[in-house]
């Protein structure tokens, strides 16, 4: 489990603030690594050429996707969540391919801060915030009755609203949960296998033969099918959020 260990960088290990620890980490490097790259991403498709060139048609597909996204979930009103929610799934899907590069051969290691629940939480909890200040600015009080669903028996209301209210709370911690839950449970079985590879050419030409070969073949399918779920679970994260925002909106 070494792969998910934060560490302290540049010397910063004694950072502290109030008596809280302020250090400079491995997981906060690479978020500003990926934040960095989606700035460049989109930077570079912003020419606004009449006949666009590669990048900008990649921006324009990956914007009309999530603006998709949003209208088919959300209706007309989804269209000013564009920027949040292009920008979550972008910082998501970078991060999680990030931490699939090969870039240990030339030395650099990246750290896959999506495998911990402290940011996908984070990321869920602000996406939930946005939900709560939505829904009450539009709605107020009537907010509530979101938690009742049109033509429950009168005696059955306060049961319903309980579960429904419980449900609505635990949608950050689901969110969250399945993103890191993912993650983690890639990278750690890409590093078992690794170990088999390893520790059985080390044992004779046999077990290489036996164990390590088919280990390896395992691993880049493995390795191809961790390029799609960093994909899915960017997607899913995107959709639920459209999802909880049209609850927001419509009240559905």
């Amino acid at each position: 489990m070494h792969q998910f260990t934060i560490e302290p960088m540049f010397g910063t290990g004694h950072w502290a603030l109030g008596g809280y620890n302020i250090a400079f980490t491995n997981s906060a490097l690479w978020m500003v690594v990926s934040a960095v790259l989606l700035w460049v991403f989109v930077a570079g498709g912003m020419k606004r050429q009449l006949i666009p060139g590669r990048w900008q048609m990649m921006v324009e597909f990956f914007t009309g996707f999530i603006d998709n996204l949003l209208i088919a979930n959300v209706g007309d009103a989804g269209k000013k969540y564009v920027p949040y929610i292009f920008s979550l799934f972008m910082f998501i899907l970078i991060a999680n391919l990030i931490g699939l590069l090969p870039l240990g051969l030339v030395g650099v290691h990246p750290f896959t801060f999506t495998s911990h629940f402290t940011i996908t939480g984070a990321l869920a909890i602000l996406s939930f915030s946005i939900v709560l200040i939505v829904g009450f600015f539009r709605h107020g009080l009537h907010f509530f009755s979101l938690f009742v669903p049109h033509g429950t028996p009168l005696p059955m209301i306060p049961f319903i609203f309980v579960i429904e209210l419980v449900s609505f709370m635990v949608r950050p911690f689901s969110l969250g949960l399945r993103l890191f839950v993912a993650m983690t449970a890639g990278h750690v079985l890409l590093k078992v296998l690794a170990g088999f590879v390893i520790n059985s050419t080390n044992a004779g030409a046999g077990f290489g033969v036996l164990v390590g070969v088919p280990s390896f073949l395992l691993m880049v399918g493995i390795s191809a099918l961790e390029m799609l779920v960093a994909v899915i679970q960017a997607y899913v994260f995107a959709l639920l959020a459209s999802l909880y925002i049209n609850d927001a909106e419509n009240l559905h």
